[in-house]
């Protein structure tokens, strides 16, 4: 019965050498990581475009890939996020092509500088609240009389004082000599 071709079911063979990540992938998860925050950097990307990187498809289909990190989960590894700004940048072949410019580079560079300057204040902008509109014909309460209140008076507050200059543990008046490199150079002379 066993030589009968109909009665042999083909089952699956498991390979024999399968392969199993000796740390459950944390090495390729940290190379990639490592990778996408260079991203973050323009010269690294003129770097990249200087040496041909951008005309392999399979670099281009590896930083395809490589999108999966704007999903939540792995958003929160992320130090640096003008890395995904540029990885979304370059999708896009006009953007890779021009990044092997030094020029281009540059301006790069200035740009994020100029975001990383201003980015308090430009949040602030967006965090504090607005100040309500005051309205001309708000109705003005009621004035009690002063007899009705019953508040003992408040007294004016002191005005405020100058620092004393035991703060900065310098004597009014101290000629101490600055920091200055002219003033260094002349000392020096002197004591020869």
């Amino acid at each position: 019965m066993a030589s009968d071709p109909m009665e042999v079911t083909d089952r699956p063979s498991s390979p024999k050498n399968v392969y199993k990540d000796p740390d459950d992938g944390r090495q390729r998860f940290l190379l990639e990581l490592e990778f996408i925050q260079c991203l973050a950097n323009p010269t690294y990307i003129h770097y990249l475009a200087q040496n041909r990187y951008f005309e392999d498809e399979a670099f281009i289909g590896y930083l395809k890939y490589l999108q999966y990190w704007q999903r939540p989960e792995y958003l929160k590894f992320i130090m640096y996020p003008h890395c995904l700004y540029f990885l979304e940048l370059l999708q896009n072949p006009n953007f890779r092509n021009a990044m092997a410019h030094p020029a281009n580079k540059e301006l790069a560079h200035r740009q994020q500088f100029y975001y990383w300057k201003n980015y308090r204040n430009n949040r602030l902008k967006h965090i504090l609240p607005k100040p309500l509109p005051e309205t001309a014909t708000a109705a003005v309460p009621p004035a009690l009389p002063p007899a009705a209140l019953n508040v003992p008076p408040v007294p004016s507050p002191a005005p405020p004082q100058p620092p004393s200059s035991m703060q900065y543990g310098v004597g009014p008046g101290s000629n101490t000599a600055k920091n200055e490199p002219r003033n260094s150079g002349i000392e020096k002379r002197k004591r020869k």
